[in-house]
């Protein structure tokens, strides 16, 4: 009975001494490593640095009055096409109550010495004639009286611009009705009937009534990393994709970079602008957000690989690949890199169009070859 229970025991060790033998052999065993491969293809390759921003007009005109007053008549609307003389508003001028008696003080006594010299040049005009008096004094006496009235003309003009807003002879200068100044596309009315309005001056850059601008000639306003910026010149190629139109981008050409950069959020950024090339069809919206694609580099129907699939010797640092010379068998060859732009680099010489270029980082046999050794 002891015998049996001895033989048990032990053909129970083995099993359990076999069985974990099995496990770690099962456990450790490597699967074959099997090799995809890809094929060298003719591409196109650019090097781009994107720049974000906006798309605004390159001509904007602000329109503002030159004379003060209240707005009695708005005759745009924002959106509404606009040219050079249409009329944009009307502006009643609201003559301000002390500068108006003043004025009209300044042509009562305007008059009054006007009618004095008036009678004065009449008597001496007479005297002149009977030959009482020599032409000088007769000179003398008209060009006082001439004076007299050029100066009750000036009080009654300025009474009247003060009144009115405008006088004989300055309609040009100084009118109540606001034109256009440029053909365009009316992008803002920030003015309503009955607001108050100031003149543009010295002093004051006035009321806006309307800002105008020709939306056919559009810009790409934008700004640039510094670590970019000595790398982009002015005249290269862009491709500007706007977020309102994601399917279609738009040429343009780099006309302006900023001499000197302004710090935003710990990072030193430049401005740059790019003049859109539009066609008749194309309409942007002022004030569009905007990305700017800038071709540093191109080059095109070049052969190329996925930057995948090179190798870099570890003590020259140059590119290599494996090509297949049979089934699962791969040589080395040093490979000659031209432009990259981190996913394709172009392949100058080291392998043509026909050969199988090893995927290094393959590990594992790809799933179709598992399930046929299950089986």
């Amino acid at each position: 009975m002891k015998q049996n229970t001895t033989r048990i025991i032990l053909i129970a060790i083995v099993i359990a001494f076999g069985a974990a033998l099995f496990y770690f052999w099962k456990r450790n065993k490597k699967e074959d490593v099997v090799f995809n491969t890809k094929q060298p293809y003719t591409t196109d390759i650019s090097l781009t640095s994107i720049a974000t921003g906006k798309i605004i007009p390159d001509e904007e005109v602000s329109i503002r009055p030159n004379i003060n007053g209240i707005v009695s008549k708005v005759y745009v609307t924002a959106g509404q096409p606009i040219k050079v003389g249409d009329k944009i508003a009307e502006i009643k001028v609201v003559p301000n109550i002390s500068n108006l008696q003043s004025s009209k003080n300044s042509v009562s006594q305007a008059t009054i010495d006007f009618n004095n010299q008036k009678k004065i040049f009449e008597r001496q005009e007479q005297l002149y004639k009977k030959g009482v008096i020599s032409i000088n004094d007769y000179d003398n006496s008209k060009t006082a009286f001439d004076q007299a009235k050029q100066r009750l003309s000036a009080a009654k003009e300025n009474y009247q611009i003060v009144k009115t807003g405008t006088a004989k002879g300055f309609n040009a200068v100084a009118n109540t009705t606001v034109k256009a100044t440029i053909s365009g596309v009316v992008l803002d009315v920030p003015i309503k009937k009955g607001a108050q309005v100031i003149q543009n001056n010295n002093f004051n850059a006035g009321t806006e009534i309307a800002l105008i601008a020709d939306i056919k000639k559009m810009i790409f306003e934008g700004t640039i990393d510094e670590g970019e910026v000595g790398r982009i010149k002015e005249g290269m190629p862009i491709k500007v994709t706007v977020g309102a139109y994601p399917d279609k981008s738009y040429d343009a050409v780099l006309n302006y970079i900023a001499p000197k950069g302004v710090e935003k959020n710990g990072a030193v950024e430049f401005e740059i602008e790019a003049k859109l090339k539009l066609e008749e069809e194309d309409y942007l919206r002022a004030g569009l957000s905007a990305n700017a694609n800038i071709i540093l580099d191109e080059v095109k129907d070049v052969l190329a690989l996925d930057e995948g699939l090179l190798q870099y010797d570890k003590e020259t640092k140059k590119p290599f690949v494996e090509v297949a010379v049979g089934e699962q068998q791969f040589e080395r060859r040093s490979v000659e890199l031209g432009l990259s732009d981190g996913i394709k680099a172009e392949i100058k010489s080291g392998v043509t169009k026909d050969d199988a270029i090893k995927e290094w980082n393959a590990i594992g046999m790809p799933e179709d070859d598992k399930k046929k050794s299950k089986k």
